[in-house]
C-alpha cells in the first residue's frame, strides 16, 4: 500500500547529500529506532551512527552510512544533519578498516574520561556502524 510522501533533505557540512519525497524515513536516535511517514507529530532528535533508509517507495530504498546528528521533522517536512553521509557504495571497507583500527587504538591510548578519549569513542561507533552498512 502506498503511502502519502513528504519532502527530505540530508544535509552534512560539505553539502546536501539528499533531497526527495519518501514515503518513510527510518533511522536509529540516542533513544532507538525510529520510523517517519507523512503527517508525523514533530520530533527534534539525536541520531546515532547508523544506516539511514529513506523509502521512496516500498521497492525503492536509498540508503546512507549515516554518522551522528540530528532530525527535525515538522510541518511535514524532514531534515537531517549529520557529520557524514556515505552510500554503501561507496564505503571503501580497507580504509575504513584501517581507520577503526586506528580509533580504536587512539582510545586505548587517551586518559580515561579525557576528550581525547570521547572522540575516539565516538570514531569506533561511526567506523563500526559505517562497516555494518557496507555488508
Amino acid at each position: 500500500m502506498a503511502h502519502s510522501k513528504f519532502p527530505v533533505e540530508v544535509l552534512t557540512p560539505e553539502g546536501e547529500v539528499f533531497s526527495d519525497e519518501v514515503e518513510m524515513l527510518s533511522t536509529v536516535t540516542t533513544v532507538g529506532s525510529i520510523g517517519i511517514l507523512a503527517n508525523h507529530e514533530p520530533v527534534l532528535a539525536r541520531l546515532e551512527p547508523t544506516e539511514l533508509r529513506l523509502y521512496r517507495s516500498e521497492n525503492e530504498i536509498v540508503r546512507f552510512a549515516q554518522a551522528e546528528g540530528y532530525m527535525q521533522f515538522a510541518e511535514n517536512r524532514a531534515l537531517v544533519l549529520v557529520e557524514e553521509a556515505i552510500a554503501p557504495e561507496q564505503i571503501d571497507r580497507p580504509t575504513f578498516e584501517t581507520k577503526l583500527s586506528e580509533a580504536r587504538a587512539s582510545a586505548e591510548r587517551a586518559a580515561d574520561g579525557s576528550e581525547e578519549q570521547a572522540r575516539s569513542l565516538r570514531d569506533v561507533k561511526r567506523y563500526e556502524a559505517f562497516l555494518t552498512v557496507k555488508q
